[in-house]
């Protein structure tokens, strides 16, 4: 879990770069983009969408975070956007390391995730993982596991999407998050 705490010294859209910075985090860069609807489709606008991921080593820019990878001082670890008039939001950031469970005391890998919290104006608030498609990984994590509907976990993963993904500099994904009923998008049940 470890959302960043605060106060954030940055949130903006753009995880790879920080203000007064020249250099960008390590690792490959991506673009997030989706669409936050509720259960009939509706898109939400105005909802506050967090991100909070590990670095290109692995780890949360977190204190609680035990994993002796090193810190990325060029990385923001956390980005907030607000949806759009049609339900739509977009980071730039890195493709997260999976990483050993060893430092939290278990055993296995955690596969390449990103965490994601929303924010409904009526104060509701959900919080939910992404995955990426094509991680072996995925099989074997245990929050995964613990998701009985196999359509469930798909909506959980996010989708190369190669019309958004632009030449030389960023592969795109596209991660949709329904609210409530039958398609959402399988919740967090523990967030810290």
């Amino acid at each position: 879990p470890f959302y960043p705490p605060a106060p954030h010294a940055e949130t903006d859209v753009d995880l790879t770069l920080l203000d007064g910075h020249t250099e960008r985090a390590a690792g490959d860069t991506i673009l997030v983009r989706g669409r936050v609807t509720d259960l009939a489709g509706k898109p939400l606008a105005n909802a506050r969408v967090d991100i909070w991921q590990t670095n290109h080593w692995g780890r949360y820019a977190h204190p609680r975070d035990r994993n002796p990878a090193p810190l990325d001082p060029n990385f923001q670890g956390i980005g907030i956007a607000h949806t759009d008039g049609e339900g739509f939001y977009g980071f730039r950031t890195i493709r997260p390391a999976p990483y050993p469970l060893s430092a939290m005391g278990d055993a296995g890998m955690r596969p390449r995730h990103s965490h994601f919290k929303v924010a409904l104006q009526d104060g509701g608030e959900v919080t939910t993982q992404m995955y990426f498609e094509g991680d072996p990984l995925i099989q074997h994590c245990a929050i995964v596991n613990a998701v009985s509907d196999p359509a469930a976990v798909d909506r959980m993963v996010a989708k190369l999407d190669l019309d958004n993904a632009v030449p030389f500099d960023a592969l795109a994904y596209r991660f949709d998050i329904v609210l409530r009923g039958r398609n959402e998008t399988p919740l967090d049940a523990e967030h810290n």
